[in-house]
């Protein structure tokens, strides 16, 4: 949204429809609904809602119905409420988050569950060949050196 009017309308849609359906509507079929979102184009002619409901599969789609059947008198109370000339027309999209939300929480699960299978794989685990991999061959020897009375190690290599 690169005009800060578009957010504004935006939010003001979001407050106007999650204060009309706080109050209710008279259809039964209305679940526990969440407006998440609200995304109006940048000529204001139409908003797309995102929604959420609270309940079974059987319940979203009876909200599904419900909002398509009061999206008239949604948009007139958005018109009534809203001030301005033209008012958006309401598109009702169900929220994918938190299906979303579900399948990264068990993605998480699992990674952290063979995380855990590799941890106990690691801690029985024993070198392949020698522990150190970088030993020297046995020709070449190592010699010391002291240097204002500190030790250091020096490879035959390193001394020619």
């Amino acid at each position: 949204m690169t005009n800060p009017r578009i957010g504004k309308v935006a939010d003001r849609i979001h407050q106007i429809l999650a204060r009309r359906l706080e109050k209710g509507l008279r259809d039964p079929r209305l679940g526990f609904v969440t407006i998440t979102e609200v995304r109006v184009t940048g000529d204001l002619q139409q908003a797309s809602v995102f929604y959420t409901v609270y309940g079974t599969d059987a319940e979203r789609e009876d909200s599904a119905k419900a909002l398509r059947a009061a999206t008239g008198m949604l948009r007139s109370e958005v018109a009534k409420n809203l001030g301005t000339r033209l008012t958006p027309t309401l598109e009702f999209i169900p929220d994918q988050l938190p299906e979303t939300a579900a399948h990264l929480t068990d993605l998480l699960n699992t990674a952290k569950q063979r995380d855990a299978e590799v941890a106990e794989l690691a801690a029985n685990a024993e070198y392949a060949g020698d522990a150190d991999p970088y030993k020297k061959p046995a020709g070449e020897a190592e010699q010391t050196a002291s240097v204002d009375g500190e030790t250091a190690v020096i490879d035959a290599d390193d001394a020619r």
